[in-house]
């Protein structure tokens, strides 16, 4: 009985212990990241929805996926002891749709529907990034779907009309980081998940790789950070192509990223799945509304992430 009583008093000494620990956590500056794109980032990864008709009797949704898919075991950190979505406070995020703002703590829901019908890269993500850092992270993210870098987000760098998605990008993340107020904060990453617009767009295709370029140049420069840590996610839409429009434009995406110091071109066509094990079956340019490769999207843009940070951190520049 007197073990029993001594490793309940250390236990419990352990627990204060840790609680202190994080509360000190949190005093440090906030860990900022942008994540910007076109729909693909907006989110069309479905959660629930399994009407036969419209939704395949929810095959592929993130419910049917926590239970059936490849992936899992790897979900299971999604839903908490009630079977209730888990809303992870020391991970926020701030994202503007029309006219209104959505924050709050990481959760299912953040994108372009409102409600919480669909996830994006954002949800697993901003779990890889919270696991990472003791401090904590917001997640800004600036999307809309149908745009091209070759037009909508075109940057100052690369010359002809500014894009509107370029200018409306910098202004959201300037107003997100204006609510922190007197909060210290630190920027400490991009990451840019787009491409179908321009892959569908001629003359986009052999300009992609230097839009890139002098699009993560021009914000760097913008936000004062020459080495800002930068992830691009591959257009992985159906898997593995060896020629076509597809395929060009797959190289381009990753040739530009090479050409960007201190950035990590990560490889999606893994992440793929079935039309008959998907939402969506007829949506190939959301992934079919695949909800596990929105999470594996995530989960390997943070890991990218991760990547670049530990190497920062390995050279003494973290």
């Amino acid at each position: 009985m007197k073990a029993r009583k001594l490793f309940c008093v250390v236990s419990a000494m352990v627990a204060m212990l840790a609680q202190t620990t994080r509360a000190g956590d949190a005093t440090g500056p906030i860990k900022v990241f942008i994540l910007a794109g076109q729909s693909n980032m907006e989110g069309q990864g479905v959660v629930s929805m399994d009407d036969p008709k419209n939704y395949n009797g929810g095959k592929g949704n993130l419910v049917w996926s926590m239970q059936n898919s490849p992936s899992a075991a790897l979900m299971k950190h999604l839903k908490n002891e009630k079977g209730e979505w888990v809303v992870r406070e020391d991970v926020q995020i701030s994202f503007k749709v029309g006219d209104k703002v959505r924050k709050g703590g990481l959760t299912v829901g953040y994108t372009g529907y409102g409600g919480s019908s669909h996830i994006g890269p954002e949800l697993q993500f901003g779990h890889v990034m919270g696991d990472f850092f003791k401090e904590p992270v917001l997640l800004i993210k600036t999307a809309w779907g149908g745009k091209s870098l070759y037009v909508e987000f075109r940057p100052p760098s690369s010359g002809g009309k500014l894009g509107p998605c370029y200018t409306k990008m910098i202004e959201e993340v300037r107003a997100a980081l204006a609510q922190l107020k007197d909060q210290k904060y630190e920027l400490t990453g991009f990451v840019w998940q787009q491409g179908w617009n321009d892959m569908c767009t001629a003359p986009a295709i052999p300009e992609y790789a230097q839009n890139l370029v002098n699009l993560v140049s021009d914000i760097r420069k913008e936000f004062g950070m020459p080495n800002l840590p930068v992830v691009v996610g591959e257009l992985g839409n159906g898997g593995p192509v060896k020629q076509g429009s597809m395929f060009e434009f797959r190289k381009a995406q990753e040739e530009g990223t090479k050409r960007i110091s201190n950035a990590l071109f990560v490889k999606t066509t893994d992440f793929a799945r079935p039309p008959e094990l998907s939402p969506n079956p007829g949506h190939g340019h959301h992934w079919f509304g695949n909800a596990e490769s929105y999470f594996l999207i995530g989960n390997a843009l943070g890991e990218g992430m991760q990547k670049l940070l530990t190497s920062a951190a390995n050279q003494g520049g973290k």
